[in-house]
C-alpha cells in the first residue's frame, strides 16, 4: 500500500489563465450576484472567484492510498 499526495494551494490562482466553467445556480442568486457585481464595478466572474477565494482554504492536501495487488 502506497500513498500519493497532492497539495492544492492558492498560490497558483493567481494567474491569469482562465478556464470555461459551465455551473447550474439559483436564478435569484445569480441576479443577486450580478447585482453586487456591478455595486463593486467588478465582472461577475471576477466576483465569483473571489468569493471563491475568501471560501476557500489557502491550501488543499488530498491523500490518495493506492493498494498495490503484489502482496
Amino acid at each position: 500500500m502506497t500513498a500519493t499526495t497532492t497539495s492544492c494551494s492558492m498560490c497558483s490562482m493567481t494567474t491569469n489563465i482562465k478556464q470555461r466553467l459551465t455551473l447550474f445556480i439559483n436564478p435569484s442568486i445569480v441576479k443577486h450576484a450580478r447585482a453586487q457585481a456591478i455595486v463593486e464595478d467588478l465582472s461577475l466572474t471576477n466576483l465569483v472567484e473571489k468569493a471563491l477565494i475568501k471560501y476557500l482554504p489557502k491550501e488543499t492536501v488530498i491523500k490518495k492510498v493506492v493498494i498495490s495487488k503484489n502482496l
